[in-house]
């Protein structure tokens, strides 16, 4: 529908409400999730799980959100369409690093009580964090979103890629204890596949912020640079995450830990989100090369976002539960 003014778009006011009611089911997700996918698993439900996943899914989300602007604005400088448009929306990696510290933070402190929520703060042991390697690791991931927010607020944000990095790094060594078989292979699939889909996410996120800014050839320029980027991000991100999932669940126990576990549950719903996106970003794609306008993308892209968020809080749920045991 359109009136003398053109097209009818949402205000301001929708958008924020569309924003708080995908954020709400986001983290629905991983509070609720853990109970639903144990049940008539006969696995036993961890102490402060649903807390701990949604710690985990802002931990996850912050991260994606200043590797995607580092990566996108890098893009942009690159294509010589940009010329006449240096502008760039609001950086909001600060608020990222705010929010990625008070996550690590309660982690940490659910570190420090022997991986349970505390009642109290005279529960929490600070000092016997430096004891154990998951607590160095917690103490790694509170300092380095320190350092990141840092480097976002100063003269020089394309800093923070080294505090992030640590985050990326230590995510992946805290997912494969050493008591694992082979952790340093899978402690690698982790770090490929966190930082793909960190620069996947948050790379699209900020590249629709950035194209409010950019209208017409400069704009479809980034979107389809970035899209090319994405098809290798995807390939990543697929493969490593089926090589993850083999290495916990051999192809003989496969079909049925993804129905008969909590976790295989959970990688399920996760899979079929991923479908969703990539179905999506096929859309847009498809849009981006043959629509009279390249721009109309932007409606299956911005979808793909907001299916990206829930597979972003599904990924959190994950790490709440049970590991299956290889059969």
């Amino acid at each position: 529908m359109t009136d003398a003014r053109g097209p009818l778009r949402p205000t301001g006011a929708g958008r924020a409400v569309a924003v708080l009611v995908l954020v709400a089911l986001a983290a629905l997700i991983p509070l609720l999730g853990p109970s639903a996918a144990l049940h008539g698993t006969g696995e036993a439900e961890a102490p402060g799980a649903g807390g701990i996943a949604l710690l985990r899914t802002v931990l996850f989300a912050a991260l994606c959100i200043p590797v995607g602007e580092l990566f996108v604005n890098r893009l942009a400088r690159s294509l010589p369409a940009t010329e006449g448009h240096p502008a760039v929306p609001r950086s909001w990696s600060p608020f990222a690093a705010a929010a990625g510290f008070a996550a690590a933070l309660g982690l940490a402190s659910v570190v420090a009580t022997g991986n349970l929520v505390p009642d109290q703060v005279a529960d929490i042991d600070a000092g016997g964090l430096y004891a154990s390697r998951d607590g160095k690791l917690a103490l790694l991931e509170v300092n380095a979103f320190l350092v990141a927010g840092l480097c976002a607020v100063s003269r020089r944000p394309v800093t923070q890629v080294c505090p992030l990095a640590a985050v990326v790094v230590a995510e992946a060594l805290r997912a494969h204890p050493t008591t694992e078989y082979s952790p340093l292979a899978g402690s690698a699939l982790t770090l490929v596949h966190l930082t793909c889909a960190a620069l996947w996410a948050g790379g699209l996120l900020h590249a629709l912020r950035v194209l409010r800014l950019w209208p017409g050839t400069a704009g479809a320029a980034l979107l389809g640079l970035y899209a090319r980027v994405a098809v290798v991000l995807l390939a990543a991100i697929t493969a490593t995450g089926v090589c993850s999932s083999l290495r916990r669940m051999p192809p003989e126990t496969i079909l049925e830990q993804l129905t008969g576990t909590a976790y295989g549950r959970a990688l399920l719903a996760k899979v079929l989100l991923v479908a969703v996106v990539a179905a999506l970003a096929l859309w847009a794609r498809r849009r981006l090369r043959r629509a009279a306008d390249p721009l109309t993308a932007c409606a299956p892209a911005r979808a793909e976002v907001a299916v990206l968020g829930l597979a972003v809080a599904a990924s959190g749920l994950l790490t709440a539960l049970p590991v299956p045991i290889r059969w």
